[in-house]
C-alpha cells in the first residue's frame, strides 16, 4: 500500500475522495486491490479500479489475455494485469445496481510498481492492446502518469457517498447485460430446446422465479438428455428476470466450452459472459441466500472437504446455503472419484438442513447418440453397471459403433471424420501416467499414452490448452481424459480402454486393476474396496463412450475385454 499511498498523496486529488482497499466484489470470490471514487472536472460521478502487481518481470504468450510471471513460487500463466482490472470494472458495471442506476462511470488501470519497462515490452504486445486501451498499464517509472490519470477522473472529490453506494449496491444484472446475453441466444442453434427440454425449462423457471420459500430443484438425466442445453437457457431466462444468478460447474473444461458455445458468434464478448460462470469451490464463505439462484450443471462432480484447492466442508451444502434457489442437474452414474459427493441423496440431506423445498424432474428423451437411447442403455448393460432391456444391442442405423483391432485404426478413423468436417476427438481411460510439467511436458510434448505392441503413442491433452482441448485445433493430436471431456459432446468419439479395466473369464465380470488405474485421487482409499473402484472406473468408460452424437470407435488394451465386447456385439 505504500506505493499507492505515495501516488494518491502526490496526485493532489481532493481529500474527500472515497478509497476502498481489498474490496470484495459481491457474489464473487474476487477482491479489487484499490478503488478510488470522486468527481471529475465536469462534476460526473466516477470510480477508478487499480490492480496492483509486485511483479518485476513477465513473459508474453500467444493468448490475447494471458501472460507468464513468477507467482506463488513458480512461473505461471496468469491474466494480463490490464485484463484483470478491466474485467473487475466490467463485472461491476454489469451487476452492481448502484453503479448502472446512478450513472456512476468506471475506469480501470494496472500499476506494476516494481516493474521497469523494456523495449520491446512483453506486456505491451499487440495481442494485449485491446485491454490496455480499456485499462492503461503503469510501470515503476510511470507514477506521475498514474497521478494524472487519477486527477483526471476523480480529482474533484465528493466521493464518500459514491463509495458507500457502490459497497451497498444490490447485485442484479443491468439491462445492457440482459439485452447482450439475450442477443447471444438468438440464432444460436446450440441452445435450441426441444420437447421435453422445453417443458423442463419452463418448470424450472416457474419454480425459480417464485418468491418466498427456499427451494432446491433436482433435474436427473443420463448422458445426452439435454441437461446442459436446459441449464444455459435457464441462466439466460433468469437474467432476463433481473435475478442475481450464476452458472456453476465443477469442471473447468466444461465451463469453458459452454462459454465458447454461447459467444460463438461474438467471440469478443467471451470475458464479459465468463463472469456469469463459476467453479464450485468458492461458495463456502458466502452468507446465506446471497444469490437469488445458483444453477449447477454436472452436479455429480461436486466435492467434499479435502478436494484440491477447496477449503470448505461440502460443496452441495455451500450452494444450498448461499442461494435462495439452487438448481442441480445431475446423473448419479457419472461420479468418478471418491471425493465426488454430488448425489440426489446428498442434495436432499442439505436441503432439509436449510429448510429448502425439494422439487424433482426426470429427463428421459435422448438428444445425443442420434437419438439412440438404446445405445446408452446397451453401454450400461455391457459395462455391467445395471441391467437394461438393451443387452442384445440397439438400432444400429441410428448410431455407428465399431470395435477396432488397433488403436491406430481408431485414430485414423477419427482423423478421417475431422477431414470430413465433423467434430471428433480421441479419448482414453486414465491407465497411463501423465508426465509432469517440470519434466518437459507443458503442452503434450511427451507421448504418455503408449501401446508398444501396436507401435502407438500419443500425448495426453496439453496443460496449456487443457480447458480448451475439446475445441482447440491442437486437440486432435492429443488424447483427452474424462476430466477434459465430461459434460461435452462430439460428433464422433474414439475411445481407448486401458489396462485399468479387465475381464475375468472365470466369473464373467468386468473388474478394475488398482495398479493400472493411474488416477491417484480417483482411487484414494479404494485399494481394499475393489467393487467401489470397479464402479468408478466403469463410470469413466460409460462417460467416454457416450460423448459421441453420431458414432463411437473403441479399442481395448486387454484382449479379454476386446473379445468380451465383440462377443456381446455379435
Amino acid at each position: 500500500m505504500q506505493f499507492m499511498e505515495r501516488v494518491v498523496r502526490l496526485s493532489g486529488i481532493a481529500d474527500d475522495c472515497g478509497i476502498m482497499i481489498e474490496f470484495n466484489i459481491p457474489s464473487t470470490s474476487k477482491r479489487v486491490d484499490f478503488i478510488i471514487t470522486g468527481k471529475n472536472e465536469k462534476g460526473s460521478d466516477n470510480y477508478v479500479v487499480v490492480e496492483l502487481k509486485q511483479w518485476d518481470s513477465a513473459e508474453a504468450t500467444e493468448k490475447e489475455d494471458v501472460v507468464r510471471s513468477f507467482v506463488g513460487g513458480k512461473v505461471r500463466e496468469v491474466a494480463h494485469p490490464s485484463y484483470q482490472s478491466w474485467s473487475y470494472r466490467q463485472f461491476m458495471e454489469d451487476m452492481n445496481e448502484a453503479i448502472y442506476s446512478n450513472d456512476i462511470t468506471g475506469y480501470s488501470c494496472a500499476y506494476l510498481h516494481n516493474y521497469k519497462g523494456s523495449v520491446p515490452e512483453p506486456l505491451k504486445g499487440q495481442q494485449y492492446s485491446k485491454y490496455i486501451d480499456e485499462a492503461p498499464l503503469f510501470f515503476s517509472d510511470d507514477s506521475m502518469k498514474l497521478q494524472e490519470f487519477l486527477r483526471r477522473h476523480v480529482g474533484k472529490g465528493s466521493g464518500m457517498h459514491l463509495m458507500y453506494q457502490i459497497e451497498n449496491g444490490k447485485i442484479r444484472p443491468s439491462k445492457k447485460l440482459i439485452d447482450h446475453v439475450d442477443s447471444l441466444f438468438k440464432g444460436n442453434s446450440s441452445f435450441v430446446m426441444l420437447d421435453e427440454q422445453k417443458v423442463a425449462y419452463e418448470t424450472i423457471m416457474n419454480l425459480a422465479r417464485k418468491q418466498g420459500e427456499k427451494r432446491s430443484i433436482i433435474i436427473q438425466g443420463g448422458p445426452g438428455t439435454g441437461k446442459s442445453v436446459i441449464s444455459v437457457n435457464v441462466l439466460g431466462g433468469l437474467l432476463r428476470s433481473k435475478l442475481n444468478v450464476k452458472f456453476v460447474a465443477p469442471n473447468a473444461s466444461f465451463r469453458n466450452v459452454m462459454v465458447n458455445k454461447l459467444v460463438s458468434q461474438n467471440p469478443k464478448d467471451r470475458t464479459r459472459i465468463k463472469n456469469l460462470f463459476s467453479g464450485s469451490g468458492s461458495f463456502y464463505s458466502d452468507p446465506i441466500d446471497l444469490f437469488d439462484v445458483l444453477i449447477v450443471d454436472e452436479a455429480h462432480r461436486l466435492k467434499q472437504q479435502g478436494a484440491f484447492q477447496y477449503w470448505g466442508e461440502n460443496q452441495v451444502k455451500d450452494i444450498i446455503k448461499a442461494s435462495k434457489v439452487s438448481v442441480f442437474f445431475i446423473d448419479d452414474s457419472q461420479r468418478i472419484r471418491p471425493e465426488d459427493v454430488g448425489s440426489v441423496e446428498e442434495i436432499k440431506k442439505y436441503a432439509a438442513e436449510y429448510g429448502a423445498e425439494v422439487h424433482e424432474l426426470q429427463l428421459n428423451a435422448q438428444f445425443r447418440c442420434s437419438g439412440a437411447t438404446g445405445f446408452i442403455q446397451w453401454v450400461d448393460n455391457v459395462l455391467q453397471l445395471r441391467e437394461t432391456g438393451n443387452y442384445d444391442g440397439w438400432d444400429k442405423e441410428s448410431f455407428e459403433f465399431k470395435i477396432c483391432d488397433t488403436p491406430n485404426e481408431v485414430h485414423e478413423t477419427i482423423k478421417g471424420k475431422v477431414r470430413e468436417g465433423y467434430n471428433a476427438r480421441m479419448l482414453a481411460g486414465y491407465a497411463w501416467e501423465w508426465t509432469a510439467e517440470n519434466k518437459g511436458n507443458r503442452n503434450g510434448e511427451v507421448a504418455d499414452v503408449t501401446i508398444q505392441e501396436h507401435g502407438f503413442e500419443m500425448p495426453w491433452n496439453g496443460r496449456s490448452i487443457s480447458t480448451d482441448w475439446a475445441v482447440h485445433e491442437g486437440g486432435l493430436n492429443q488424447i483427452g481424459c474424462v476430466h477434459t471431456s465430461q459434460g461435452l459432446e462430439f460428433d464422433y468419439a474414439g475411445v481407448i480402454i486401458g489396462d485399468d479395466l479387465i475381464y475375468e473369464s472365470a466369473t464373467m465380470k468386468l473388474k478394475a486393476d488398482y495398479n493400472a488405474y493411474r488416477d491417484k485421487v480417483g482411487k484414494k482409499g479404494l485399494k481394499k474396496e475393489p467393487e467401489k473402484l470397479a464402479e468408478l472406473v466403469k463410470n469413466v468408460y460409460r462417460i467416454l463412450m457416450s460423448r459421441g452424437m453420431k458414432g463411437c470407435y473403441v479399442f481395448c488394451r486387454d484382449p479379454a475385454v476386446q473379445q468380451y465386447l465383440k462377443r456381446v456385439m455379435s
